[in-house]
């Protein structure tokens, strides 16, 4: 994994978008296209600690990051197509979607390290993937029906035109609601051992990382992680925690 300098793992970078003050608040097909791509599920740590004790694989030919954004488009409109019906109905099979076509070009481990922040460290590895797999449940569990309704003329990826050894990069894409309002979501991405992934999206201009670090933060230093990681596994959407109180644990 290439190495993120320390304010950015600690949340301090200062690098977080144009609104990174400001709370993103967009309707659910936005939120559903935007950030499928930034969730995980637990065991795909697990595969990621065994690939990196397996024998160095050769790495991936060079390919510019927007492709692999187009790629993974086009996988998942390929598959939704015929069965939107379906999918609207069953959110979980829009989850098994995500984790074929878009999960390989996820950093997951990374992107749950900068949305806990300082309390990643301090998190168990038990808790540590409890809080990736419940976030990712109740992003799909309240959003993922809406990637159902999802279209090809609702999105445009600008391509990029990066050199050969390039490490990180920013893919902007544009997101068109069916009423006309069109949304800029950019992808941060960087260079790994399984070629470019993905770590944070930036929705008109706001990091849905940092949006989530603050929300999540706050709950944790008055609750703690487990009554939290317990309020995700409930279903509840993560924004919903910075709104409710409770004594620390």
């Amino acid at each position: 994994m290439t190495k993120l300098p320390g304010a950015i793992l600690d949340g301090n970078s200062r690098t977080q978008g144009r609104g990174a003050g400001r709370k993103p608040r967009k309707p659910g097909i936005v939120i559903a296209v935007a950030l499928a791509a930034v969730l995980a599920q637990a065991p795909v740590m697990a595969v990621a600690a065994q690939a990196a004790a397996a024998p160095e694989q050769a790495a991936p030919a060079w390919e510019q990051p927007s492709q692999v954004i187009e790629t993974a488009v086009q996988q998942v409109l390929s598959a939704l197509n015929g069965h939107r019906t379906e999918y609207r109905e069953h959110p979980a099979k829009v989850a098994r979607l995500v984790d074929q076509y878009v999960l390989p070009h996820v950093d997951t481990e990374l992107a749950a390290r900068l949305v806990l922040g300082q309390y990643w460290r301090k998190a168990t590895p038990e808790q540590q993937q409890r809080f990736v797999k419940a976030f990712y449940h109740s992003m799909m569990v309240n959003y993922g029906s809406a990637l159902a309704d999802f279209r090809s003329n609702m999105l445009k990826v600008y391509p990029t035109n990066l050199s050969r050894g390039t490490t990180f990069a920013t893919v902007r894409t544009e997101v068109t609601q069916t009423n006309g309002t069109r949304h800029s979501v950019d992808y941060l991405m960087h260079m790994t051992p399984r070629g470019w992934q993905a770590f944070d999206v930036h929705v008109d201009g706001v990091s849905y990382v940092k949006s989530y670090r603050e929300d999540f933060g706050a709950q944790i230093e008055q609750q703690g992680i487990d009554p939290v990681i317990k309020r995700l596994e409930s279903g509840e959407k993560p924004h919903q925690l910075a709104h409710a109180g409770g004594a620390k644990k």
